[in-house]
């Protein structure tokens, strides 16, 4: 069943209008002639064909959503997904909720690494749109598939169902098991609010989140309460450590937490508080000079209330190296078929594990625009409400359509293919 609601396609913060919401119909400035249009035409021609099943199997996974590591639903569908169209499948990859699918066409040739991810947010299940991520990787998989064999391409594809990017790591853990060693390029989309038909080659944030532990004494909270040792207290205290600390870092740079206690009563002087705090800045280094800052507040706090302190760093994310040389290919053939690129929208204020991948090896992440609701962005109900619509599958298959593409042209196109190690190399030097 579809729902096509007509209050999901209004302006928000005047990032784009109601009558900006078509798409070109003529090559936009800027666009070059297509490599190999004869295989562009049968990418979207398989996309065409699959339009049907890729839907039903979107709407599915939004209809269960799961969380980090709890994927199995989505693990099951779409692993029998692949197997039904001719893919070898390796169910519970590395991961209990991983999956890996692969074909090979002819012998050699490079391998093209495709993600999709799987896993929900609490309480407003696929309110980022994992149900599009995993769709998209399933047909950017299936388009070069279908291309490889009808003008005979040596090459190989390397799909991945990635569990956890939600609060979590999945691709890193994956990584270190080896599931991305054999990939000479590794491909991916994600949906954000935009105009309709924008395709966005932003970088995103680098995270690293921290628990902070205190550890105090309790006691009775009117009676005697000078015989406790805070822990709430040293909590607060470093949360307003860090609203202080804020007034000094950069506007690109946020710092956010939540408290959580254990056996807590108002007439009982806590003993033990958690503060789970996320600090993201533009780039890796960044991020870590900022920790450098944070860190201290914790300390402080601590010091200030007599309690004990614990500091685990729970995961890192990077940010996203764009491939230049991948990205310029995604916007050309955007540019000529699909819509409009931007370079500062996406998920440019978010965080992805799949940054940590595009420092390994060339990788692309582009963003796509589907409409929703002004400040009915990622992670709001309103996204998960927008993730279901016609327009941002539609979205999700035309930013498919050209990374299969660009796919095609890494597996064919050698001159090209030099040029993304060159880039890749060259990024190195700026990191």
């Amino acid at each position: 069943m579809c729902i096509h609601d007509e209050n999901l396609v209004i302006s928000s913060n005047s990032l784009w209008h109601p009558d900006d919401q078509t798409k070109p119909t003529a090559r936009a400035p800027g666009a070059t002639d297509l490599y190999r249009p004869d295989v562009l035409d049968t990418i979207e021609a398989k996309i065409r064909e699959l339009n049907a099943e890729l839907r039903v199997l979107s709407l599915d996974i939004h209809a269960h959503p799961e969380l980090k590591f709890e994927e199995h639903y989505a693990h099951d569908v779409y692993t029998a997904f692949m197997e039904k169209h001719g893919f070898k499948v390796e169910r519970k990859y590395h991961l209990e909720t991983a999956w890996k699918a692969t074909y090979a066409h002819g012998s050699g040739g490079r391998t093209i690494g495709v993600n999709s991810e799987m896993d929900a947010l609490p309480g407003i299940g696929h309110a980022c749109g994992h149900n599009l991520i995993g769709m998209s990787g399933v047909a950017v998989a299936l388009a070069i598939k279908a291309a490889l064999e009808k003008h005979d391409i040596p090459g190989n594809i390397s799909l991945l169902g990635t569990p956890a990017e939600e609060g979590d790591i999945g691709k890193v853990m994956l990584f270190e098991k080896g599931a991305y060693a054999d990939m000479d390029v590794c491909l991916m989309c994600h949906p954000a609010p935009g105009p309709v038909g924008s395709v966005s080659l932003s970088s995103c944030l680098a995270v690293r989140q921290i628990t902070v532990e205190y550890k105090g004494h309790t006691a009775h909270a009117a009676l005697s309460p000078w015989e406790g040792i805070n822990a709430l207290d040293a909590a607060v205290l470093g949360y307003n450590n860090i609203s202080v600390l804020r007034q000094q870092i950069k506007p690109t740079h946020r710092i956010h937490g939540i408290f959580v206690g254990k056996d807590w009563a108002p007439n009982i002087i806590p003993d033990y508080a958690k503060f789970i705090c996320m600090i993201r800045a533009p780039t890796r280094s960044e991020m870590l000079e900022t920790v450098k800052r944070v860190v201290p507040c914790f300390e402080a706090a601590a010091l200030a209330t007599g309690c004990e302190v614990t500091m685990t760093v729970d995961f890192e994310a990077f940010d996203l190296r764009q491939n230049t040389t991948l990205g310029s290919e995604v916007a050309n053939i955007v540019l000529n078929k699909y819509g409009d690129i931007d370079y500062e929208w996406g998920i440019s204020k978010a965080s992805t594990d799949f940054g940590n991948i595009t420092y390994e090896l060339p990788s692309l992440h582009p963003g796509f625009a589907i409409p929703s609701i002004k400040n009915g962005g990622n992670h709001t109900a309103a996204f998960t409400k927008a993730a279901f619509t016609i327009e941002a599958h539609d979205a999700a298959l035309d930013v498919s359509k050209a990374l299969a593409q660009t796919a095609i042209r890494v597996l064919t196109d050698d001159k090209f293919f030099e040029e993304v190690k060159r880039t890749f190399e060259e990024d190195k030097k700026h990191r």
